[in-house]
């Protein structure tokens, strides 16, 4: 049987030649697959059925917390003191806390105004709060203008500060840091931080600061991303689905259990007591918010996401902007994990039950399984099983594990119910170079500490793409063109066709369309694609 399914793969292209050949690799193959194939695949698959017991398990744990959350009204109002800050006649404005609100940015042409604005147009005594805008920006044209911005609100009577700094070590990290050594931060008490392209809402502060007030454990005050751009392309209703669950379920099942998650590096205020005993800003790795949550929660420090208090941003809506940032995201906790994870063991400020949720849930798990689950068992292993019928996966683990699994992370989306398979498929993708970047950051080489802004395209992107839309771009084929998707998609693609003439489980119905998205991203044919100027 083996040796008729070798001879018909084989092109008849071949004449004199294909028996040879088909013998050959026959008889090699005889050779390697018993002693050798068999029991590496049969270990391959024993760990990744390990791996995905322990996602299911986080799953289905982090489903009931949040189920019991919703049902029972546990919401930060009621688990710590929250109370609206009243004006005091006798102490007038000072009575409100001092607020530094930080933006920093780096040749954001296509948003700085907004974020700009939005912060400006933040409810706080006006003697009470400043504005600081971190302009690391290489474009002098953009730097300008973004000085120009600053002056303008300034002359409003706005306390906005522009500050910039004679390089980018350190980047974000780098830049936040630089911030806060200017004399007049030693006023301030909190420090609220948005992205360039985060718009928070007037009365954000009414809303966070009582939170810090009230309560001295609280170190930090995380709000939810609302994303403008969702619906502007399938990729981003893909990543919508994604990061929905990231807030609704991941932060809020942390905040209300171990009162510990990951900061999302921007619509959060950090009390600033807190933040200097933890070490301040690092640039250790590309996840300096990440690095700071843990380093203050190992002090003791708690946190709290409000879910129902939403910020504005936007979502990367290039490919290739997505890539980059998904290799930022996925290096950077698996390189502070490396980093840190002694650290968190040998702790005595908190509990041995938190040192188990930072080390195995929010890292361990969330951080690393989940990526190389994902890629390598349903991407690499599985369809290798198709060429080696010896070994087989049992259908839980083929089957209902991943379902459940799906189910739970789209439930947070259900607008986009419809879109199941799709993003099953889009995210197989993308955990390539997750998987890619988690191995980058735990083993420390290559690109371990790359960091690419992340393209925002504002409402910008729309003239832009519309006044070019009739005429012919100028189009270079490897601009679009990936090899890695392309690679994987051709190994896909194989398996599926060996699984339809001599397989026996069926999946070559997911393996066509697994390598078709991996064919389809690889071709460039995903996101929003912004010709050539």
């Amino acid at each position: 049987m083996e040796r008729e399914s070798m001879t018909a793969l084989l092109p008849e292209s071949f004449p004199g030649t294909r028996g040879d050949i088909t013998e050959q690799i026959g008889f090699i193959w005889g050779q390697i697959k018993a002693p050798l194939i068999v029991p590496l695949l049969k270990v391959a698959v024993f760990i990744c059925l390990s791996m995905s017991i322990m996602l299911f398990v986080e799953r289905v744990y982090m489903a009931v917390v949040i189920t019991f959350v919703k049902l029972i009204g546990y919401k930060p109002e009621k688990r710590y003191k929250w109370d609206p800050i009243r004006d005091d006649v006798e102490l007038g404005n000072s009575a409100y806390p001092m607020v530094l609100v930080q933006i920093p940015m780096y040749n954001e042409k296509e948003v700085y105004q907004l974020s700009i604005g939005a912060a400006c147009g933040l409810s706080w005594p006006s003697d009470r709060i400043i504005i600081q805008v971190l302009d690391d920006s290489t474009d002098p044209v953009i730097k300008n203008l973004v000085e120009l911005e600053c002056r303008r609100w300034g002359s409003k009577g706005i306390n906005i500060k522009y500050e910039i700094r004679d390089n980018r070590n350190g980047y974000k990290a780098g830049a936040l840091k630089e911030g806060m050594k200017h004399s007049y931060v030693k006023e301030c008490d909190y420090i609220a931080i948005f992205d360039a392209d985060f718009q928070p809402e007037p009365d954000y502060l009414w809303r966070t600061i009582p939170f810090l007030l009230y309560n001295a454990d609280i170190a930090l005050v995380q709000a939810r991303w609302k994303f403008v751009n969702a619906d502007e392309c399938l990729m981003t209703r893909m990543q919508e689905m994604s990061l929905n669950y990231h807030f609704t379920v991941e932060q809020e099942v942390g905040s209300s259990t171990y009162a510990f998650f990951g900061f999302n590096g921007t619509a959060g205020v950090w009390r600033i007591s807190a933040l200097n005993e933890a070490g301040g800003w690092k640039d250790r790795t590309t996840v300096e918010d990440m690095d700071l949550a843990v380093r203050a929660s190992l002090n003791g420090w708690k946190f709290i996401y409000v879910g129902d208090l939403k910020v504005k941003s936007e979502l990367p809506s290039t490919f290739k902007a997505y890539r980059y940032q998904q290799h930022r995201w996925s290096c950077g906790p698996a390189n502070l994990f490396r980093k840190m994870v002694m650290d968190i063991v040998k702790n005595k400020k908190v509990t041995l039950w938190k040192k188990i949720h930072v080390i195995y849930n929010f890292f361990f798990v969330r951080k690393i399984v989940a990526h190389i689950v994902t890629f390598i068992f349903y991407c690499v292993i599985m369809p290798a099983t198709v060429l080696v019928p010896e070994v087989d996966i049992p259908k839980w683990g083929a089957v209902y594990i991943p379902s459940t699994i799906t189910i739970l992370n789209a439930i947070g989306t259900p607008r986009s119910l419809h879109l199941l398979v799709f993003w099953i498929l889009f995210e197989n993708v993308m955990a390539m170079h997750r998987t890619i970047a988690t191995f980058i950051g735990l083993l420390e080489v290559g690109r371990v500490n790359e960091w690419v802004v992340t393209e925002k395209l504002g409402d910008g992107v729309k003239g832009k793409v519309a006044t070019k839309v009739a005429k012919k771009p100028r189009f270079r084929f490897g601009e679009r063109l990936h090899l890695s998707e392309l690679g994987v998609g051709a190994y896909l693609f194989f398996c599926g066709c060996y699984d339809l003439s001599f397989g026996k489980n069926h999946y070559y119905l997911y393996l066509y369309l697994q390598s078709f998205a991996f064919f389809i991203m690889g071709f460039g044919y995903v996101g929003t694609f912004v010709p050539n100027s």
